[in-house]
């Protein structure tokens, strides 16, 4: 308690780390909560039937999270550090930019002073030389100008002078905020290896006893096979209603669009009208000019005697320059609208789904490499005692030894699974998955990419599994399939 009310007082006030990872809670949340549903739905199926590698799951999974969350924290803490001997750099060369540039200001004040600091009144006033006085001015206003510069520059990195100081503070109080954090999970580590370990040794029979039961196994394949059809179907739920949401988006943009176009159409159109009348207006003010010129010689009235006499003369007018467009282009707006539902079709053509291509990782059949260093104490198609036959490989290992993703792809599971222990499923696109079982530590979220050779799991033996190791499957539409043929083990 004295512990951790030694380290609440600094962090009193919110970083922008931890604000970011609230955001990236809150983000996960709705993804966890679906496939929480769904692990839930797959219980439903199974009989009440305890089993005891259930009472090691909440421990496990704890283990995993401490695990995880002490990679994350030392990634972040060597990029906070990294980020913190940068702001160092930058505020040296701030600081001494600075203090060059207070240099240059008090020499110019200094200069000023000395030559006496004339203004440019007395100096008019003087009497002197006119081409000196002009001089002088000239001068007088270069140097104005010059310490202006000077002060502005000065003042803008006095203010990323301030900046700096701020993000070199945020950035050791999250530099505290970690390393508390890290206490804090270390502690929480500790506590469930050993909670663990003594779970272990009360259940050891049990557990030896359950695993020898050939309809456990049997189950176990089935829950896994449940778990890959459920994902699969959430997945394609998922990307239908991408596709949807795209697709309206897009009529949406193309319906802005054209409704965009249409007014910029009636606006020209009725500029062009308004440049048609004023070109009118113009030549029958210069006819009404020269008629009332003519009218000063020939005393008789125009020619026309109705007061609308211009307006007659129109015609005419329009006859003798460029034809300005009558008014039609008034009517485009109601032809406008009617293309509307052919570009809606159009736009639904291109709008179709995109269905991933599974080229990419076919063509790296034969050159994967092996998830995990160890050897391989159980191969696909081989029987499993008086059970089913392995659909995986199990790769024998140390606990803790880095397990690595095959290939590029998205974390689309990584949770708890009875049967598999802390698991964890890559989809690398064209319904071809890799699924790594049995782990100590899951360290990829749901949702996470990941590059082949990515670290995203450590080696163990959860699950009740008796001896550490990697179960390691790829699938394709839900079928597991030989990862012999694909792997370089």
């Amino acid at each position: 308690m004295l512990l951790n009310g030694a380290h609440a007082a600094p962090f009193s006030k919110t970083t922008e780390r931890s604000k970011q990872k609230a955001a990236a809670e809150v983000e996960r949340a709705g993804l966890q909560q679906k496939l929480s549903a769904l692990k839930k739905d797959i219980g439903k199926t199974e009989s009440a039937k305890d089993d005891a590698a259930d009472t090691l799951a909440e421990s496990e999974q704890a283990i995993s999270d401490a695990n995880r969350s002490l990679r994350d924290l030392a990634q972040e803490q060597g990029d906070t550090n990294t980020k913190l001997q940068q702001l160092a750099v930058e505020h040296d060369k701030l600081a001494a930019t600075v203090a060059q540039q207070k240099q240059q200001l008090a020499k110019l004040l200094r200069d000023q002073y000395v030559a006496g600091n004339e203004d440019r009144i007395k100096l008019l006033l003087s009497g002197d030389n006119p081409n000196r006085i002009n001089r002088d001015l000239q001068m007088m206003s270069y140097v104005s100008q010059a310490q202006a510069r000077l002060l502005d520059s000065l003042r803008a990195n006095l203010k990323a002078v301030e900046v700096n100081q701020a993000e070199a503070q945020n950035a050791k109080d999250e530099l505290q905020e970690i390393a508390a954090e890290e206490m804090e999970q270390k502690a929480k580590l500790e506590q469930e290896k050993t909670r663990r370990a003594n779970l272990l040794a009360s259940l050891s029979k049990k557990l030896v006893a359950q695993r020898k039961e050939a309809g456990n196994v049997e189950r176990d394949e089935q829950r896994l096979t449940g778990l890959v059809d459920k994902l699969g179907k959430l997945i394609q739920e998922q990307a239908i209603a991408a596709a949807a949401e795209k697709k309206r988006q897009e009529q949406l943009a193309a319906a802005r669009a054209k409704e965009a176009e249409a007014k910029a159409k009636a606006e020209a159109e009725a500029r062009a009208l308004a440049k048609a009348k004023a070109a009118v207006e113009a030549e029958r003010q210069r006819l009404a000019k020269a008629n009332a010129g003519k009218s000063g010689t020939i005393k008789p009235a125009p020619t026309p005697s109705k007061p609308d006499t211009i307006d007659a003369d129109q015609p005419k007018v329009a006859q003798q320059t460029p034809p300005p467009k009558p008014p039609e282009p008034l009517k485009p707006a109601p032809r406008e609208e009617e293309p509307a539902k052919p570009a809606a079709k159009a736009a639904d053509i291109a709008l179709a789904p995109a269905v991933p291509s599974g080229a990419p990782f076919v063509s790296l059949k034969g050159q994967l490499r092996p998830p995990v260093s160890g050897k391989i104490a159980a191969k696909f198609g081989t029987k499993r005692g008086d059970g089913p036959s392995w659909k995986g490989v199990f790769i024998r290992t140390g606990e803790g030894a880095e397990i690595r993703s095959v290939a590029s792809g998205k974390v689309i599971f990584s949770d708890w699974l009875r049967g598999f222990g802390n698991m964890i499923i890559v989809d690398h696109g064209g319904q071809y998955w890799s699924i790594y079982g049995n782990c100590e530590s899951l360290l990829k979220r749901v949702g996470d990419v990941v590059k082949p050779g990515d670290s995203i799991a450590s080696a163990g033996n959860s699950g009740g599994n008796e001896e550490s190791g990697l179960y390691f499957e790829l699938r394709h539409q839900g079928t597991a399939f030989d990862p012999a043929g694909w792997v370089k083990f």
